[in-house]
């Protein structure tokens, strides 16, 4: 028996108001067919008044502490992943724990971008192993829509709002039984320019706009999403064959199928949820895990590998059996 990170619940949460490519067409030269045969996104949800990252973070850490049947005084540590904070500083997780009512625990921010759900869940099950934390949560959170150039037809109609949270706790674990079982992280910093905000207070003194080299980003997504996937497989001792289902960054259909053209992966084992959610960068993982465990289809007992990439270049992915 071994100290593992084992999954107690999920959540998630979305902005109230919901835009499909039709609406979107109406301000942006776009068109339905056109976002959809490219991307395959057909709906997105944007942040309205009082919806922030970290509103939107409680809310979806609510509704995984619910899940999980345990109450906020529970949770030792918070990590929320996002890209856009409420502040510059402090980090948004504090203002999550404030909104929970707890009154001390480890609460802190990743920024890794699309990978930061990866990225946080990792260092979550470092300290839940160590035995520095017990029970985490572990969030996903963006409100991307307020750092897109809604004149850029090529990145606007790409992403949507939401949060994405799950519940982490240590407990012993026979090996390989339940939980955590492998991870892994990398970064290349010289991919700077495909993908990147052209802004920051250290900087420009500006939020900034996104900004993306879209085919480049394409190319790099599935080599990187195909390597780690077989890297992570490999330090837990599996192979693709023993994939119930893969939990991948929602960010285009298209990669989506390409990255499990490489694996031999069949779609049918591929959550997908981009369609209905667009790319919400960091909450797109917990977003779909939480979704493919409400519908039915993730059963206890499944293997789950869940990855992502992201700007920076950030990429990982990690091996969960619940």
């Amino acid at each position: 028996m071994i100290r593992r990170s084992i999954l107690l619940g999920t959540g998630s949460a979305l902005p109230v108001r919901a835009v499909s490519n039709a609406e979107l067409a109406q301000t942006v030269d776009t068109s339905d067919e056109w976002i959809v045969e490219r991307t395959g996104i057909r709906n997105r949800h944007i942040a309205g008044d009082g919806e922030t990252t970290a509103t939107l973070a409680t809310d979806a850490a609510r509704a995984a502490l619910d899940a999980a049947g345990l109450t906020a005084q529970d949770i030792d540590l918070i990590i929320l992943a996002t890209a856009t904070p409420d502040q510059t500083f402090p980090a948004s997780a504090t203002l999550v724990q404030a909104a929970l009512g707890i009154d001390d625990c480890v609460a802190f921010d990743v920024a890794a971008v699309c990978s930061g759900f990866l990225y946080a869940v990792t260092v979550a099950d470092s300290m839940i192993r160590s035995g520095a934390a017990n029970r985490a949560l572990v969030i996903g959170s963006e409100t991307f829509s307020r750092i897109l150039d809604w004149e850029d037809r090529t990145t606007c109609v790409l992403f949507g709002d939401g949060a994405g949270a799950i519940v982490l706790g240590g407990e012993e674990s026979a090996d390989g039984a339940r939980g955590i079982l492998a991870a892994k992280l990398h970064a290349d910093g010289r991919h700077n320019q495909l993908l990147y905000v052209d802004g920051g207070p250290s900087t420009t003194q500006t939020v900034g706009k996104l900004r993306m080299k879209g085919q480049e980003v394409f190319r790099h997504a599935v080599v990187n999403l195909a390597g780690v996937l077989t890297e992570v497989m490999a330090m837990a001792d599996l192979s693709t064959a023993d994939i119930d289902w893969l939990i991948p960054h929602q960010a285009n259909a298209r990669i989506l199928d390409a990255t499990a053209r490489k694996l031999k992966l069949s779609p049918d084992r591929v959550v997908m949820t981009v369609d209905r959610h667009a790319n919400t960068s960091a909450a797109s993982v917990p977003l779909a895990l939480d979704v493919a465990i409400r519908d039915g289809r993730v059963q206890a007992g499944d293997l789950l590998v869940l990855e992502a990439m992201g700007g920076g270049f950030t990429w990982g992915a990690c091996v969960l059996r619940v």
